[in-house]
């Protein structure tokens, strides 16, 4: 596994964040695409992985409620790929969430992004639905992460 470098990123950092969502995912999003969503929502964060000083994966997320921690987007240059960058972005998104005191995490995943539901199911999620997007025509299944117990 490489030994990738985290980092909290801002909005100073959006073209950063979509030139590798456009490594990543089809079509490429403008600046806007990321602010629109980011601007609905009362705390988020982004974060981008480095590996040997080059920017390699990036993570953007947003409290859903209080109590829940949405996981928007996540993704790795292709040329990262295998190499642990996406387990140490959910670590440390994960981390980020526990020392802001969410109860859960949840992000929705399409069902032919068989890494990303292995990544999900490695770290510890479960599956608690699945819901079609009429807009991609795809089937989306959604996962949850307890992290508190109940009774805490």
């Amino acid at each position: 596994m490489a030994n990738v470098k985290i980092d909290a990123v801002g909005l100073d950092e959006l073209d950063l964040v979509c030139d590798l969502y456009s490594q990543v995912f089809q079509p490429p999003q403008a600046k806007d695409y990321f602010k629109r969503r980011l601007d609905a929502h009362r705390v988020w964060l982004m974060m981008v992985a480095e590996l040997e000083r080059r920017p390699v994966g990036f993570l953007v997320g947003y409290e859903l409620r209080y109590t829940t921690y949405y996981a928007w987007l996540i993704g790795v240059a292709p040329e990262a790929r295998r190499m642990g960058v996406a387990s140490q972005l959910m670590e440390a998104q994960e981390a980020w969430c526990r020392e802001n005191n969410y109860d859960m995490m949840r992000f929705e995943c399409y069902n032919h992004h068989r890494p990303v539901l292995h990544l999900a199911l490695t770290h510890g999620f479960d599956i608690v639905g699945i819901r079609y997007d009429s807009r991609t025509l795809g089937n989306l299944v959604i996962f949850e992460k307890q992290l508190r117990e109940a009774d805490e």
